[in-house]
């Protein structure tokens, strides 16, 4: 029974795991189709005579005015720029709220989770009229900081969970030895909550990377527009260019997988680093 079981759960784990990986197979595979395969009335799960011209067609910006690598550094400021400062925001506050008591703070975190509730498209308007009234419509600035202010909260609440399951001892432990508040938190807490910051770092970077309403909405000189936006060039009236949109997806997908190639090793790192005196 106990190896019948295995077998089951196995199986069900690879059909997850098909069911899951499949979409991105398939683009992939489309991104490297020539036309006539993608059109064809019978599909192949794999290109016969592999191309890279649709790819030329998105790099060498065939359809848009701006080039390809325009849009690749807008969109790598923007994940970036979200990722530093809401890591930051959220490790304060959230060390804030899981070592303190202060007046609302049941509150404050109840409200953290209705902010999370609010429908992102019922917010275009509120945040349209506010970044007018502050002049920072069109502008990378004022996309970043509606960026920020989305991923913090969820940020905050994750990491609090990380660092209130970090001993206290640790840190008394650390101030007996005579380490001060600020060395404490850089030596002893810091290291073992990034696994915390990795993930919420990872979520904040896929959201301001993937964005699409409020960057379509708030800006209007193209030279400013992100590669989500790119992609809607290559939908028309008269029909879309799948080839091209498949290729834009797939290079759309590269830097989400680096970024978390390049966090994933934190994620083991920091689980003992800050537990160690040195």
């Amino acid at each position: 029974m106990k190896g019948l079981r295995k077998i089951a759960l196995n199986a069900a784990g690879l059909l997850v795991f098909a069911i899951a990986v499949f979409p991105v197979l398939w683009m992939v595979s489309t991104a490297f189709k020539p036309n006539t395969e993608i059109f064809s009335t019978t599909p192949k799960p794999l290109p016969a005579h592999p191309t890279l011209e649709h790819f030329d067609l998105v790099l060498n910006g065939g359809i848009a005015e701006v080039p390809f690598w325009a849009y690749l550094r807008n969109s790598a400021l923007l994940a970036l720029g979200t990722v530093l400062v809401s890591s930051l925001l959220a490790l304060l506050a959230a060390t804030a709220v899981a070592r303190f008591r202060f007046r609302f703070r049941t509150t404050f975190l109840i409200m953290l989770l209705v902010v999370q509730m609010v429908p992102i498209e019922a917010l275009v308007i509120p945040l349209f009229l506010d970044l007018k009234r502050l002049n920072m419509l069109d502008s990378l600035a004022g996309l970043l900081v509606v960026y920020i202010a989305f991923a913090v909260p969820f940020a905050i609440w994750m990491l609090r969970g990380f660092v209130a399951a970090v001993p206290r001892d640790l840190e008394d432990a650390a101030a007996i030895d005579g380490a001060g508040p600020v060395r404490t938190f850089f030596t002893v807490l810091l290291p073992l909550v990034a696994p915390g910051l990795v993930a919420t770092s990872i979520f904040s970077f896929i959201t301001a990377w993937n964005e699409f309403i409020f960057a379509f909405t708030f800006l209007d000189d193209q030279d400013k527009y992100t590669l989500p936006i790119m992609l809607q060039f290559f939908f028309g009236r008269s029909g879309n260019a799948w080839g091209p949109i498949m290729a834009a997806s797939t290079l759309l997908t590269l830097p989400v997988i680096a970024f978390f190639l390049l966090v994933q090793r934190r994620m083991v790192a920091g689980l003992t680093a800050g537990a160690v005196k040195g």
